[in-house]
């Protein structure tokens, strides 16, 4: 497994390729609903403080702001940020700001917010556990820690794991449910809202926003047809086809923990 600067740089890789397209992608219907599962589980109230940890395009983060005293989102991904600020000032939204930055650590006092919250980012991180551990550690005493991210099952783990690094290069692991539950008890916190649903899609989009290496593209495509065509489910994604396209159904996890 690669350590943690290693991954940054896979990151980096990848994301500063995939922005626009990854920003258009998340305001895909199917996000809509994550998202709105994410502010029900939350309860956000008019005081909170809130850190949106690998924004990416900004879209938690500027939900929020309404909702909320103030937002902040961190992306180490500089065109992220780009982005975000782009949909900020379409938006009109005065009460968030946008850095780049680190997760670990992250460049915050401790204790500084009252709500903490991470989407689809954690599969791409060397160690999550520590990530956790410091989005604990700059939630207030009372405040609440929120892990939104794919949950495969576990005897579809390994094959799942293996699609999406060959999709996407930066992925390292997607932990199952009992992992991710593990994270808030290893930081200290309480479990408060647990959650498992899945986010369909049609397939091309996603592929249209992923770098894999050229070399994989057949292979890739050979995959998700393979699996569509069987019926077995070998991925763990319910690749089916629709109308002639393949559509995909990704195993979700909804995690929220009190500080």
């Amino acid at each position: 497994m690669r350590d943690h600067e290693a991954q940054k740089t896979a990151v980096l890789d990848q994301f500063e390729r995939q922005a626009p397209l990854y920003a258009q992608l998340v305001r895909g219907a199917a996000r809509d609903q994550r998202l709105l599962r994410l502010i029900a589980a939350l309860q956000p109230q008019p005081g909170d403080r809130v850190l949106d940890v690998a924004c990416g395009p900004g879209k938690i983060t500027l939900a929020l702001a309404p909702l909320v005293a103030e937002t902040v989102g961190i992306d180490l991904t500089p065109n992220m940020i780009a982005e975000a600020q782009r949909q900020q000032a379409a938006s009109g939204v005065r009460n968030a700001h946008f850095q780049i930055g680190d997760a670990l650590p992250l460049p915050f006092d401790s204790g500084r917010f009252t709500l903490v919250v991470t989407s689809a980012s954690l599969h791409h991180v060397a160690d999550p556990a520590a990530v956790v551990r410091e989005m604990a550690r700059v939630c207030a005493p009372g405040g609440r820690v929120a892990v939104t991210d794919m949950a495969p099952a576990a005897d579809k783990a390994e094959a799942f794991n293996a699609s999406e690094r060959l999709r996407d290069p930066s992925h390292v692991r997607a932990l199952t449910l009992d992992q991710l539950r593990a994270l808030g008890t290893q930081a200290g916190l309480s479990e408060h809202v647990v959650e498992r649903y899945v986010s369909t899609t049609p397939l091309e989009p996603v592929l249209a926003g992923s770098f894999p290496n050229p070399e994989d593209w057949p292979r890739l495509r050979a995959l998700y047809q393979a699996d569509a065509d069987s019926g077995d489910d070998r991925l763990g994604l319910a690749a089916r086809t629709e109308q002639g396209a393949i559509v995909v159904s990704y195993p979700m996890a909804l995690l929220v923990w009190e500080r």
